[in-house]
């Protein structure tokens, strides 16, 4: 069972009140890790969630919000002021075998909670139990406990199926556990946390033939591999220095390994591509595009590209990202923050909501157990971190709708605890 009392230090009233249940959600977040379930397949998630919500005694829940989604919603002692603050939370599992073996560890072979989803859902459920018990808040708690962030865009999902015109948030806040950052720190900045996830495909027509006769060929084999090298030539010699952007080429099919000497008549290249501008993603698209066909036509060939935007940059807004800040350095001190963290080219689809809405994303430290970072079969979420997580989550309902700031704007008030 968890450690009640964690290898790190944090104040304040809501952690002190979650840690007394510390070991409840320590039990809801392992019994999760060991039922995983895939993106939109969230059935017993979703229902233990709801099961949850109902015992911490919130005001609605309101579920198949983008199919497998939830949403709990908490009434503050006041709703004077009529804020209103998302909180998110995403549910699903990796498709992936884990190689833990202990007791929590997944009863479903080739599915795992490789990303500390478990955790990140167990955390806004302690941020539930606490603030239906407490209600120190003027204003309304929008809990959202989201399927499918796993490449799934279960985020675009629940925004599609009506859920900021149902719960219009001012602004909302998510975070992710990070095995990078000691556990009792956490980490955020005021611009970009995540890149943009795009994938290529880029399909290369030749003209197949015998092995032995390859001048009476146009080799798609050859102008893949030319193609492969040029492509990296597009960040070295076009984006600016100062910019980012990672080109990666994953996957190369092509032919059949069973014959040794045919030339075949096409290729397929699949790759990705991370940035954190507009503008940088139009331009390397645009530079593929060209450098391919001009490649391929060199060579006699033809070569087409598909560039897929799958999830955007993951953007911070300025005012929220401060204010994010402040309540965080309120639970453990101002060391234990770092407010200019390097941006991860991972991606993450809370990037939808910051589209829509004001808001930030954080990490929360938690060490790298066993030395597994994300996705790695032998990952496992921090449960020492639950009530930290539980409580920057209230923390962030608390202080952003402060029963003491009534009568003021909702900007203003937050601008206020974030001075």
């Amino acid at each position: 069972m968890a450690d009640s009392n964690p290898r790190f230090q944090a104040s304040g009233r809501a952690f002190a009140h979650i840690a007394r249940f510390h070991p409840e959600i320590t039990a809801f977040r392992r019994d999760l890790h060991a039922h995983p379930e895939l993106g939109f397949e969230e059935i017993y998630t979703s229902g233990r969630v709801q099961e949850s919500l109902r015992a911490c005694g919130v005001d609605e829940i309101h579920p198949g919000i983008g199919r497998t989604g939830v949403v709990g919603v908490i009434h503050g002692r006041s709703t004077a002021s009529g804020r209103m603050i998302g909180l998110r939370a995403d549910m699903d599992a990796l498709p992936m075998c884990e190689e833990n073996d202990f007791n929590w560890r997944s009863a479903k072979k080739g599915l795992m909670h490789g990303c500390g989803h478990d955790g990140h859902t167990a955390m806004l459920i302690g941020a539930a139990r606490y603030l239906a018990e407490t209600r120190d808040f003027d204003g309304t708690a929008v809990l959202i406990f989201q399927p499918g962030e796993e490449g799934f865009a279960g985020a675009r999902a629940m925004i599609e199926d009506g859920l900021f015109d149902r719960f219009p948030v001012s602004s909302v806040y998510a975070m992710h556990n990070w095995p990078g950052l000691p556990a009792g720190t956490v980490g955020i900045n005021r611009g970009a946390m995540m890149a943009a996830a795009d994938r290529i495909t880029i399909e290369i027509t030749g003209k197949g033939g015998h092995g032995a006769h390859a001048y009476l060929t146009v080799d798609p084999v050859l102008v893949s591999a030319h193609i492969i090298t040029a492509v990296q030539s597009i960040v070295s010699r076009n984006v600016r220095p100062i910019d980012a952007a990672v080109i990666s080429i994953c996957a190369v099919q092509a032919g059949d390994t069973g014959a040794m000497s045919v030339v075949p008549g096409k290729a397929t290249l699949v790759g990705t591509v991370r940035t954190f501008s507009i503008r940088v993603q139009a331009q390397v698209e645009q530079r593929l595009v060209e450098l391919c066909s001009a490649v391929a036509a060199g060579f006699g060939a033809t070569a087409q590209v598909r560039f897929e935007r799958i999830y955007p940059a993951t953007i911070n807004t300025a005012p929220e990202a401060l204010f994010a800040g402040d309540v965080a350095q309120s639970l453990v001190g101002a060391h234990n923050v770092e407010r200019n963290m390097e941006p991860s080219m991972g991606a993450e689809d809370f990037s939808f909501m910051l589209q829509k809405k004001a808001g930030a994303y954080l990490r929360i430290g938690q060490d790298a157990r066993g030395g597994a970072f994300l996705h790695n079969s032998r990952y496992d979420f921090n449960d020492e971190i639950l009530p930290l997580g539980a409580a920057l989550h209230a923390g962030l309902i608390e202080q952003g709708m402060p029963l003491d700031a009534v009568d003021r704007p909702a900007k203003s008030a937050a601008a206020s605890v974030a001075s």
